[in-house]
């Protein structure tokens, strides 16, 4: 029996995002995914909270914690070359899809079906967690900016742009209350 599930996944902090950018500070797989759970739990809970939803919490913060898990076998492909047209983006959607089979097959059977929940979160989840998602690249971007990285720039205008779009008001939320801190020095943030 092939156990490796989480050996593959902890391999996440060997992938780099932003491949195509010039990097101050490189991220990983395994730090972005961290960061969306964490954005994800907060979505929800102000969702919860001001919007009169009824989000399991717990189950978003583990499908966000995953969310990039199949990434261990496509590694991170960026953004602008996976949607290029809409062929490669259903091919890279056909591509994920195997890639989570191969994940789940190194689990014992009676792991599958709680960790195929995970991985093929229900859609309700959706708009939480690439929420989260896009709100992660938006920080990125505006750190690298605070580094002088004006490689940045456009993918902060464009990924801005795309947040607007999300019709999400629990995103709406935070970016109006929490957004703005990030934009902070540490001295800004403690005063």
């Amino acid at each position: 029996m092939n156990t490796s599930f989480f050996a593959l996944v902890f391999r996440q902090r060997y992938i780099k995002r932003w491949g195509l950018m010039r990097n101050v500070n490189d991220e990983n797989l395994s730090e972005h995914s961290a960061q969306t759970a964490m954005i994800a739990h907060a979505l929800a809970f102000i969702g919860n909270s001001f919007f009169d939803k009824h989000y399991d919490t717990g189950k978003i913060v583990t499908a966000a914690l995953y969310h990039d898990a199949p990434e261990v076998y496509t590694g991170d492909m960026p953004t602008p070359v996976k949607y290029f047209t809409e062929q490669m983006r259903e091919n890279y959607k056909a591509i994920e899809e195997n890639a989570v089979g191969a994940l789940l097959s190194h689990l014992p059977e009676d792991f599958r079906e709680e960790f195929n929940g995970i991985l093929n979160y229900p859609n309700e989840y959706e708009i939480i967690i690439k929420a989260a998602d896009k709100l992660c690249a938006y920080i990125k971007c505006i750190e690298e900016l605070k580094c002088s990285n004006s490689e940045f720039e456009k993918a902060k205008q464009s990924t801005y742009d795309a947040l607007l779009k999300m019709n999400c008001p629990e995103l709406a939320y935070f970016m109006e209350h929490f957004l703005p801190a990030f934009e902070l020095t540490l001295d800004e943030m403690q005063s």
